[in-house]
This record gives C-alpha cells, sequence and structure tokens, in this order.
C-alpha cells in the first residue's frame, strides 16, 4: 500500500498540469539544467525559493538550511557553492534570510535547545559582535529583524570570501553575491544594498594572494 498516497496524487495532478501548458516541458528539463543563479536560503516550510521570484524547475539552484549559513566548515553548502559555481557556472549568488527567522531566534535566547546549539553558535557569535547596536534596539521583533539582516550579510561576505568563488573571480567570470530578506507578512523580497562583485570589495586579510609578496605584506 502506497504511503503519503495525497502527496503522490499531488504529483501527478501538477506533471499532468505542467505536460498540458508545456508538452516539451519533461524533457527538456531531463536534458540537463544551466541555472543562473544560485539560492542560499533558510529551511523554513514558508520560504520556497522558486515560488517567490516565480522561476520555473530548473532556473534556480538551492542550497537551504536552518538559519541560511555559509560555514567554511560546513561541507554541504561548500560542496553546493563549489558545483553551483565551478560547474553550472551561475552568474548570481543570492543569500536570502527571511524576517522572524526561528532559527536566529532561537540563537538569541539563552537556553539549551540540543545538536542544533552547535549549529547556531555561529550566529551567536554575531550577536555578541554586534551587541551594542542591536541592544540599542527596545522592540524585541525589531531586534530580531535587524539580527537576521545582520545574519544575510555575514553569510554574504562567507561565501565572497571562498576560495571557491575567488578562483572564480580570478579566472574572469562573472559572478555576483546579493543579500536578501523576505517577510512573509507581505511576501516581498527586500534588497539589503549589498552586491559583492569582485575581491577588491574584500578586506585584504581574506583575499587570495597573488604571490609571495603579497602574502608577506598581509602577515606584515
Amino acid at each position: 500500500m502506497r504511503t503519503l498516497k495525497t502527496l503522490f496524487d499531488n504529483n501527478a495532478r501538477w506533471a499532468g498540469e505542467r505536460k498540458a501548458v508545456d508538452p516539451d516541458f519533461f524533457r527538456r528539463l531531463a536534458g540537463g539544467q544551466s541555472p543562473k543563479y544560485l539560492w542560499i536560503g533558510c529551511s523554513d516550510a514558508r520560504v520556497p525559493a522558486e515560488e517567490l521570484v516565480s522561476l520555473a524547475p530548473g532556473e534556480l539552484f538551492v542550497h537551504r538550511n536552518v538559519a541560511n549559513l555559509v560555514l567554511h566548515t560546513d561541507v554541504s553548502s561548500q560542496s553546493t557553492v563549489q558545483f553551483a559555481v565551478d560547474c553550472l557556472q551561475v552568474e548570481h549568488i543570492i543569500v536570502c534570510g527571511h524576517y522572524g527567522c526561528g532559527g536566529v531566534k532561537a540563537a538569541m535566547e539563552n537556553r539549551e535547545l540540543g545538536l542544533i546549539d552547535n549549529w547556531l553558535r555561529n550566529i551567536k557569535d554575531l550577536c555578541h559582535v554586534n551587541r551594542e547596536e542591536l541592544a540599542a534596539i527596545e522592540d524585541p521583533e525589531a531586534r530580531l529583524n535587524r539580527t537576521c539582516e545582520l545574519n544575510v550579510l555575514r553569510q554574504v561576505d562567507n561565501v565572497a570570501r571562498t576560495t571557491i568563488v575567488q578562483n572564480a573571480w580570478k579566472r574572469g567570470q562573472q559572478l555576483s553575491i546579493h543579500g536578501w530578506v523576505y517577510d512573509m507578512h507581505d511576501g516581498l523580497l527586500h534588497d539589503l544594498n549589498t552586491c559583492v562583485t569582485g575581491p577588491d570589495q574584500l578586506p585584504p586579510i581574506y583575499r587570495l594572494p597573488d604571490g609571495e609578496a603579497e602574502v608577506d605584506s598581509l602577515i606584515r
């Protein structure tokens, strides 16, 4: 007996509707993908990446995790970035958080949750670094939302500082990293006005060196 019958029925209806509108849709899709965008977002079920930007399957390469983090020690996110940049040759990487993020809220609270505490430690570090700004925000919701924005900005930096992205720039690949936040109260995306397009926008210590002289200058 097939379990989750409702989901299989939904799938059959969706596939039928797609073929009715575009009979060759699945044939093209099976032929390969060539998305221009990598979306790095939160796992929250209320933030469906493709739907938010009205793109069809095959047009958006997606990586999602709790609180949309990009950590240099996380093999999953780093592998996704490498595949998107080196193999798919995406032109844009979008880090998209959302206001009211449960992961960010959990990191801001002083309580033990379990294994995820290790993951959220990175946001706790962010809160500590920005403690003066955040403490000045009296409204708890506004403070949470500002932390969500700061988290996105930090992850944009983390993406730009990877050797993957910097090597792409060195070989002349056009690649931009953007920071957005989604507001589920009205369904709108908000641009945080950050866009990194080259290593000249990075602090020198994070740039890949061109040679020994540059390495020496960074150390000194």
